[in-house]
C-alpha cells in the first residue's frame, strides 16, 4: 500500500511558491522544512536546489512515511529522512541553518507555535539565513479577502486557538528573535509568502 497521503492544495500552490523559493533561497547549505505536511512540498521543491541538503519535519509521527516515501517518488538525493519536530520543545536538535521553509502552519496552531519558530529560527538560522512562511494574513488588522473571513470563521470552529494572523503581529515575533521581514510577496488564493531574514 503506498504510504503517501495527498494534499490537493500542495499541487495547486507549489508552483507559485517555487518561484518565490527559487529568488530567495541559498543554493546550498542546509534547509530545514517545518512542519513538511504530506511530504509533497519537500519532494517538488527539492530538485530545483540540488546542493541544498533539505530536511523535512512534521510534529505528526505518523506522516513521516508519506513525507519519505514522497521523496522516494522524486528522486532527489537532498532529501533527508523526515523527522519529528515540536517547535515548542528545545533545543531543536539541528546546528546552524542557512535556511527554514514553513507553510500553512501559523493559522492551524496556537500562536504559541508562531512564538517558537521565530524563537527557533533566531538560535538556528546564521547571521544572513532567511526564514520563507506561506499562508493567508491579515493586514492592518482586515482580512485580504472575504473568502478568509470563511476561512478563519472555520479555523476557529476546529479549535479556538487558530485563525489567520496579523501580518504585523508576526512580524513583531520575528523581529523580537531577530528577523527582519525583507519580502512580502502576494500569492493565489489569497495567500502571503513572507521572507524574513536573520540578522
Amino acid at each position: 500500500m503506498d504510504p503517501r497521503r495527498n494534499a490537493p492544495a500542495c499541487e495547486r500552490n507549489r508552483d507559485p511558491i517555487l518561484a518565490v523559493l527559487t529568488e530567495v533561497l541559498p543554493r546550498e547549505g542546509r534547509l530545514l522544512e517545518v512542519a513538511s505536511g504530506t511530504g509533497q512540498h519537500a519532494a517538488y521543491f527539492a530538485p530545483s536546489f540540488p546542493s541544498l541538503r533539505w530536511q523535512p519535519t512534521e510534529y505528526d509521527g505518523g506522516a513521516l512515511a508519506s513525507i519519505d516515501a514522497w521523496a522516494a517518488a522524486s528522486g532527489a538525493a537532498n532529501i533527508e529522512p523526515a523527522l519529528v519536530l515540536d517547535v515548542t520543545a528545545e533545543p531543536w536538535p539541528f546546528g546552524t541553518l542557512d535556511a527554514v521553509f514553513n507553510a500553512n502552519m501559523i493559522h492551524i496552531s496556537p500562536w504559541r507555535t508562531c512564538e517558537a519558530l521565530m524563537a527557533g529560527c533566531g538560535r538556528h538560522l546564521r547571521s544572513g539565513g532567511r526564514l520563507v512562511v506561506y499562508g493567508p494574513y491579515k493586514i492592518g488588522g482586515a482580512h485580504t479577502a472575504p473568502s478568509n473571513v470563511d476561512f478563519e470563521a472555520w479555523l476557529k470552529g476546529q479549535d479556538a486557538n487558530w485563525g489567520v494572523r496579523d501580518l504585523e503581529a508576526v512580524e513583531d515575533v520575528a523581529r523580537a528573535a531577530g528577523l527582519l521581514l525583507q519580502r512580502r510577496v502576494e500569492m493565489p488564493a489569497n495567500n502571503q509568502t513572507l521572507v524574513f531574514e536573520r540578522a
